[in-house]
C-alpha cells in the first residue's frame, strides 16, 4: 500500500513534501541477471516503445523513452543513480499526467536470486500525492509480470543494440 514515510535523503523542503512511496515485492521466474539486462540494455523489448529509447546504463547517465498506452504517448526520463549487475538498479523516474505528475521520483529495484528464480523488490518513492503512489503500486505488478513473461516465454530474449544510444 502507498504510504507516507520519512526519508532521510529528503533534504529540501520540496523533497520533504514528496514522501509518498509505492513498494512491490514479487517472485520472478527469470534470473536476476536476465532481469538486470532487460532493465538496463533491453528496456524496449518489454517496456518502452521500440525505437523510442535513449538509454546507456551508466551511473549519472540520463535516459529517455516513451510508452504508447491507449493510443497516447507518455514520455519518461531520468538518470541512473546506482547499478550493481544482477543485484540493484536505482534511477530517477519522471513522467507526466497519470504518472509522476512531473515529479522526479526514484525507482529502486533490488534483485535476490532464489531457487528457482528471483525475488524482486521495487520501491518507487517521491510521489507528490498518495493517489499517484497508489496508481503505481497497482501498475508495477502488472508491468513486472509482463517482464517475467517476456523473459521466460520467448524463445530467446534478444538484446537489440540498434534500439539503444551508446
Amino acid at each position: 500500500m502507498a504510504n507516507y514515510e520519512s526519508d532521510p535523503r529528503a533534504g529540501s523542503r520540496t523533497n520533504r513534501e514528496r514522501l509518498y512511496t509505492a513498494t512491490v515485492e514479487q517472485i520472478m521466474i527469470a534470473s536476476a541477471d536476465a532481469i538486470y539486462r532487460a532493465w538496463t540494455t533491453g528496456f524496449d523489448g518489454w517496456f518502452a516503445s521500440p525505437g523510442s529509447i535513449r538509454m546507456t546504463a551508466r551511473v549519472g547517465e540520463p535516459y529517455w523513452f516513451e510508452v504508447i498506452h491507449e493510443g497516447e504517448a507518455h514520455p519518461h526520463y531520468g538518470r541512473f543513480l546506482a547499478l550493481e549487475p544482477g543485484r540493484l538498479i536505482e534511477q530517477t523516474w519522471v513522467s507526466g499526467k497519470n504518472g509522476t505528475g512531473g515529479a522526479e521520483t526514484v525507482v529502486r529495484i533490488e534483485l535476490t536470486a532464489e531457487d528457482p528464480g528471483t525475488r524482486l523488490r521495487l520501491t518507487h518513492r517521491g510521489f507528490l500525492d498518495a493517489d499517484s503512489a497508489a496508481r503505481h503500486e497497482v501498475s508495477w505488478p502488472r508491468i513486472l509480470s509482463h517482464l517475467d513473461e517476456t523473459l521466460t516465454t520467448s524463445v530467446e530474449y534478444e538484446f537489440r543494440p540498434e534500439h539503444h544510444n551508446f
